[in-house]
């Protein structure tokens, strides 16, 4: 008890003493009490970390940004700010800031093309004097350019009900500003209108309401960027089945983890298409249960993405029995996240720590370890262990600090961060050993209880020295002569270096150790601390002990020579080296192409060696190394040797062939790839021949030059070519043949080039742009283009370019200045005519060409820098039926147009047939490329756009070609044979062009045979000229099976036969018709023909098959007897029935007059109030029936009133004497009608209800000819009866008066309706022979009708009247018997 009392009154001396000195010192200070201070002198660690870090930012030029951060800490931190690693100097900086908070304000955003000071990355750095510094994040500032439309909506239609697609795409920075209107507003939240991810606009089920404009509109800040307008049709239901196809397909897409993902999938068709997916091959569940839902149109939307959602979509359209698949892949990206963040920790001086820091993320992040701010540098004693954990070595007071893991992948970045305290070695470490320590420091970690601690290890030495490692053994302390449960700790470094390391000892009681990873010849000092259980002792005295020297080790090997011994060999020999301390056991060869990065190697026993399977005509980097028992010694300098050429083993690259005139083609190519040249290329072989002709011109190219021009060759020939590269050592494989035919005739230069059809200019601030077409006329010689330009004056500078150039940009102008700018093809006789256009440059102020946005979100993504220039030049030469090459030129480019970048060119054409098309694209790596597998006959357009890393240009502009044509590759199809009737000896061969004619149709040839199985030269053969698509083959045998084949040609030769169509003629011949009769002909396509009755007669002059075939023509004076007997019977009937009319004139009669007055109308014609008196013998039926046409201002009513018949059956036949004398009566007053005025002041005569009637097939007069005679009135007839005019008399020797009725001679058809009218010729007054003319056919009315329309006109005539018509009608006799005799 008194030693216990004793004790604590000893302990509270030295707390006294403790307080009241610095440090404790001597044997004293290290007494057992010293443990109750233990927690009172071990420092806490202070939380430091960062309360909001800066975010990525996309800003706008000439506006503000801010870049937020904040920091947390007990003492108030220092913000400062980097900028791509340097810190601003903000005092001095007037348009940056630093805010209360911490976050800093840029003003007044500075870019411009060569100037770009705030663009870059930012990182906020916290820093607490005498505790450490922190850094944040880097947040990206990139400021924006102008916002562009990648492609604007189209107009489509759309059935209704189905979907359609309207393309607005943008950069992936703006899709989120834009939106859609329609009519010019703003398109609500429709459930069946969805915005897909590239800004594209899909509408589902689609009415009648969403037809109308649409256009994308772009929210930037200042003025909305609207795009073009698109209209939207809905037509009505589709009836019909249609085609299935994929109007969107899904395309692939990445999105970060948490974030949606919409796969479109927007298909049409009859049936509505019905659209499911799978993922990886398995279907998924799509019933809006999961975070997989299926949006109407097709699309999939996945909620919240996750990184197992990553994998191939493939979407599955079903109509019918069609069925359509797409595949996209969605790739998920995740930001860095940690596992396990670095933990704090106390450590003492010496020890070797580990900072543990496990980080995943998609793509796999890097890290990278931060000390106080800044990088720290991996070295001997700081180290990257297990990929990414930092090992410390030797610790020192100056590594206390802040330590922080940066991760970083693609798609963000993120830092963790923990503190280090280093504790004086008296203090030991309060906690347990933490997994972030060291084996090697664990004994330091348990706390020391109260007890005497041990002295000084005694005699320490180095027992065993070597180059790599030493020994060290020594004896326990005085304090404790045994040392059984004493451990020990070796601290070491390099002479003249501060930071010591430590080695414990393995078990107690052990007095030596190994010191191993040493370095030669190096002076190490070694110290050893005993540790008891009560803490560590005293320190032994410094031992100094140098490493021994690798003398051992054999040294380089001497005179090592390598040559090459074949185009894949190299032999390399050398000698003995000097060896240490024992003999050479082997050698290695290592060796390397080079610009590679990976080395192989050989073992050799001897003192040569010779490698095989190496590149012909390749560098390559050869070393060696020799090794003893001791291991490898010193390295031998690299030679270098390069292997033997070859010939080459690939042929030359994208062979095109150039039409340049009649007589020579131009030929172009690339040398082999550089992996296949096998040696340097000394020259090129061309070979050509005719296609006609197998037979080889060869021709030598010295040089290393890419093209040849091959003149001399004949007009119209086709030519094939192939190149081989030469090298010494021979010549390599040829490509390829490839054809060109040479041109018929050469371009025209006997004359200027006519004007370019277009001319384009774009003024900028100092510069224009100037951009045409060339002439629409090809066919003449264009050498070049001239530019004329100056201030109000085209004259005062010209310059020159290429005849292939369309682009060009005028530099060193004055701004604000207006300028006139001229164009003109020229040749070798001179330049063509010029166009003219003027341009105002741009004021220096003008900021017009950039507009400007901010985007302040949680991650915005990086746009790309400014776009690339375009190519221009772009040029389309026709090689073949299939084949254009396509060439430009570059303008970022050097004036040699040489590629030493990683850029490439990407090539789109299309055609416009059908105008749906898609564009077809490649890439290319030089300034020209050969599009194969086109067309024949096709028009293309093309354009290129060039790329860069993420640099796009935007597509240049277009340039056409026209394929060469090539024989047809398809027979002619829906081949069908009738019989013509009434001609069974004669048939009718029908069909269609071929689908595929690949060029203009010039004929066809009809084979026929009775034995399908005959050779084709014994067929009978019909040619057909031109584009005829029906052909007539007569005077075939009764009864008989015939074999029909139809042949196409073009200009380029014969296409493909069809297939053998049998038919059989009739059997026998038609009893009741002529073999040539062709009086009535036959029925167009689904008729039948008009029974026109026994006594109708065939036209005058007889008429011609639609074949030409001829027909009997008929005695003429005969017809003129018919004709004429006719006409005198009914006259006489009709004169009969008028006298008989003419007594009945009771008052009953008049009211029934006014009744049918009532009934047709009151006529009151233009000019005359009275009723105009019919001429001669002529029913006036415009009383009774018509109504004048001059109500209507429509020149051809469409009559409707008249019923149609169904088929020809429906028609009554009519007498045709009635016919007959109506006509003869109208053409004894053609004369003195064929100069009277238009039909629309005349009123009109009796329509035609010619609907009723059937036309025959053969046409009665040639499509050139036109009947002649006076123009033709138009009525809407109510009764069949109608179809009759009366002729006016015009006054002897006065004028002709427009009131009255005009004879329409000629029956019009309407719009809309057919007619069907039998055409026969006609007579002229005295004989003259007119043109045959139209004259209808009647349908004869009711009895009931006919006897009330001959009351009607009892009615309407008094007897003086009919005494005129008398008079006129012996005058009329007189002419028919005057006829008749003639």
């Amino acid at each position: 008890m008194a030693a216990r009392r004793a004790r604590r009154l000893l302990g509270s001396l030295c707390i006294a003493l403790l307080f009241a000195q610095p440090a404790p010192t001597g044997a004293a200070a290290r007494s057992g009490s010293r443990s109750l201070l233990t927690e009172s002198l071990v420092r806490t660690f202070t939380p430091f970390y960062f309360l909001v870090e800066p975010l990525d930012v996309l800003a706008v030029r000439g506006m503000s940004v801010i870049m937020n951060c904040s920091a947390q800490c007990e003492t108030p931190p220092r913000i400062e700010w980097r900028k791509d690693g340097s810190l601003l100097n903000l005092v001095s900086d007037d348009r940056r800031q630093l805010l209360p908070d911490g976050s800093l304000l840029i003003n007044s955003v500075v870019h411009s093309k060569h100037n770009k000071p705030d663009e870059g990355y930012y990182q906020c750095v916290a820093t607490v004097d005498n505790l450490g510094t922190i850094v944040s994040r880097t947040a990206k500032l990139t400021v924006a350019g102008l916002p562009r439309f990648v492609s604007q909506p189209e107009p489509t239609s759309v059935p209704r009900g189905g979907s359609a697609v309207l393309g607005c795409e943008v950069t992936a920075e703006l899709a989120p500003l834009l939106r859609w209107e329609r009519e010019r507003r703003a398109l609500g939240p429709e459930t069946h209108a969805l915005q897909l991810p590239g800004g594209a606009l899909l509408l589902s089920n689609a009415s009648a309401a969403d037809a109308g404009l649409y256009r994308c509109v772009l929210d930037t800040p200042g003025a909305p960027k609207y795009s073009d307008e698109a209209e939207l049709r809905v037509l009505p239901d589709a009836e019909e089945p249609q085609k299935l196809a994929l109007l969107k397909p899904p395309s692939s897409l990445s999105r970060l983890a948490g974030q949606s993902a919409l796969l479109p999938c927007v298909a049409a068709g009859f049936p509505p298409p019905l659209v499911r997916w799978a993922r990886n091959g398995e279907e998924l569940p799509t019933d809006g249960s999961g975070r997989f839902q299926l949006l109407p149109g097709g699309v999939l939307e996945i909620q919240d993405v996750t990184e197992a959602d990553a994998g191939t979509f493939t979407c599955i359209a079903e109509s019918g029995n069609d069925t359509l698949e797409a595949q996209a892949e969605l790739a998920v990206q995740v930001p860095p996240t940690f596992l396990k963040r670095p933990a704090n920790i106390y450590a003492h001086e010496s020890m070797d720590i580990v900072f543990e820091c496990e980080v995943t993320g998609k793509p796999t992040p890097t890290v990278k370890w931060v000390k106080n701010g800044d990088v720290v540098i991996p070295s001997d004693y700081f180290k990257i262990v297990k990929e990414h954990n930092l090992q410390v070595l030797g610790l020192v007071k100056s590594d206390e600090g802040f330590y922080q893991c940066i991760a970083e992948n693609d798609v963000g970045n993120a830092q963790a961060g923990a503190q280090l305290i280093i504790l004086d070695l008296d203090v030991a470490i309060p906690t347990l050993p933490p997994t972030s320590l060291t084996s090697a420091t664990n004994d330091h970690l348990a706390a020391a209880p109260a007890g005497p601690l041990p002295s000084a290890p005694r005699d320490v030495v180095a027992t065993l020295v070597s180059t790599r490692f030493i020994r060290l053994t020594w004896r326990p302390p005085a304090s404790d002569p045994h040392g059984d449960n004493l451990t020990y700790s070796i601290f070491y470094t390099k002479e003249g270096v501060n930071r010591e390391r430590v080695e414990n000892t393995s078990r107690a009681g052990e007095t030596q150790v190994m010191i191993q990873s040493l370095m030669p010849e190096t002076v190490y000092v070694f110290r050893v601390v005993a540790q008891s259980r009560h803490g560590p002792g005293e320190s032994s005295a410094p031992l100094k002990v140098a490493t021994q020297p690798e003398v051992q080790l054999p040294g380089p090997a001497p005179n090592i020579r390598a040559f090459s011994s074949s185009p894949t060999s190299v032999t390399v020999t050398w000698e003995t080296p000097l060896s240490g301390n024992g003999d050479i056991q082997n050698y290695k060869l290592y060796y390397m192409e080079k610009g590679q990065h990976t080395e192989q190697d050989v073992d050799v026993a001897g003192l040569s060696h010779t490698v095989t399977g190496l590149k012909k005509f390749t560098e390559y980097s050869f070393r060696v190394v020799a090794y003893n028992k001791h291991g490898p010694g010193v390295s031998t300098h690299d030679v270098v040797v390069r292997t033997l050429s070859d010939v080459p083993s690939a042929p030359p690259q994208n062979l095109t062939l150039e039409v340049r005139n009649s007589k020579s083609i131009l030929l172009q190519w690339q040398p082999p790839p550089a992996g296949t040249q096998s040696g340097q290329i000394t020259g090129y072989k061309i070979r050509y021949r005719r296609v006609a002709r197998k037979s080889d011109v060869t021709e030598s190219v010295a040089g290393t030059q890419l093209s040849q021009l091959i003149e001399g060759l004949e007009r119209g020939t086709e030519y094939s070519f192939r190149v081989a590269a030469m090298t010494v050592n021979g010549t390599g494989p040829a490509t390829d043949w490839v054809s060109a035919e040479t041109f018929e005739s050469d371009l025209d230069e006997s004359r200027v080039p006519e004007v370019p059809s277009s001319l384009h200019v774009r003024p900028l601030v100092t510069s224009i742009v100037v951009s045409w077409t060339p002439p629409e006329n090809q066919d003449v010689v264009v050498r070049g283009y001239a530019i004329g330009y100056g201030i109000g004056s085209p004259h005062a500078q010209t310059i020159k370019v290429d005849y292939k150039q369309r682009y060009y940009t005028i530099e060193n102008l004055d701004p604000s200045s207006h300028y006139v700018i001229t164009l003109k093809a020229f040749n070798n006789v001179g330049e063509g005519i010029p166009l003219y256009e003027s341009a105002v440059t741009r004021p220096h102020s003008d900021t017009s060409e950039v507009d400007l946005f901010v985007i302040n979100a949680p991650y915005t993504p990086v746009p790309d820098p400014s776009p690339m220039m375009p190519p221009v030049g772009v040029q389309a030469s026709i090689l073949s039926h299939d084949t254009i090459r396509i060439t430009w030129a570059d303008n970022s480019l050097p004036k040699n147009q040489k590629i030493t970048d990683a850029r490439f060119y990407t090539v789109r054409w299309k055609t416009n047939i059908p105008a749906n098309t898609k564009y077809k694209t490649a890439n290319a790596t030089t300034l020209s490329y050969l599009v194969t597998g086109l067309k024949p006959n096709t028009l293309y357009e093309f354009s290129v756009m060039v790329t860069k890393g993420r640099r796009s240009s935007t597509w240049s502009m277009t340039a056409h070609g026209t394929t060469f044509e090539l024989v047809p590759t398809s027979p002619p199809k829906d081949v069908t044979v009738v019989s013509k009737e009434g001609k069974p000896r004669t048939i009718i061969v029908n069909w269609q062009p071929p689908s595929e004619a690949n060029g203009k149709i010039t004929g066809y040839i009809i084979y026929y045979s009775t034995d399908v199985n005959a050779e084709i030269h014994d067929w009978v053969i019909e040619p057909v000229v031109g584009n005829r698509l029906t052909h007539q083959i007569q005077e075939l045998t009764l009864d008989t099976p015939y074999f029909f084949k139809i042949q196409a040609r073009n200009s380029k030769g014969m296409g493909p036969m069809s297939e053998a169509v049998q038919f059989r003629t009739p059997k026998a011949e038609s009893s009741d018709k002529m073999p040539n009769d062709q009086a009535s002909g036959s029925a167009g396509k689904g008729s039948r023909p008009v029974d026109l009755g026994p006594d109708y007669k065939p036209p005058l002059g007889g008429s011609n098959s639609p074949h030409g075939s001829p027909t009997s023509p008929l005695d003429s004076n005969m017809l003129l007897v018919i004709i004429v007997s006719v006409g005198v019977i009914t006259i006489v009937i009709v004169v009969i029935v008028a006298v008989f009319c003419t007594r009945r004139t009771t008052s009953h009669q008049k009211k029934k007059r006014a009744a049918c007055k009532s009934v047709n109308g009151s006529h009151k014609y233009k000019g005359n109030s009275k009723d105009v008196k019919p001429p001669d013998l002529w029913i006036h039926h415009e009383r009774l029936e018509l109504k004048p046409i001059d109500k209507s201002p429509d020149p051809n009513p469409i009559m409707t009133d008249t019923p149609i018949p169904r088929n020809s059956q429906d028609i009554t036949p009519v007498d045709n004497s009635m016919d007959s004398n109506i006509h003869q009566r109208r053409n004894s007053y053609r004369e003195s009608v064929r100069n009277t005025p238009s039909t629309d002041t005349m009123p009109a005569g009796s329509a035609v209800p010619s609907a009723e009637l059937a036309e025959p097939e053969g046409p009665f007069l040639p499509a050139e000819e036109e009947p002649q005679g006076p123009p033709t009135a138009h009525v809407r007839p109510s009764h069949p009866l109608k179809s009759f005019a009366v002729p006016a008399v015009p006054n002897a020797g006065g004028p002709f008066d427009p009131a009255l009725p005009s004879t329409p001679l000629l029956s019009q058809q309407a719009p809309g309706h057919p007619l069907h009218a039998v055409k026969t010729a006609s007579i002229g007054t005295l004989g003259r022979t007119r043109p045959p003319m139209p004259v209808v056919v009647p349908s004869a009315p009711e009895v009931q009708e006919t006897t009330r329309m001959l009351e009607d006109s009892e009615s309407s005539y008094e007897p003086d009247e009919l005494t005129k018509e008398m008079a006129h009608l012996e005058g009329l006799m007189k002419d028919l018997n005057a006829i008749t005799t003639a």
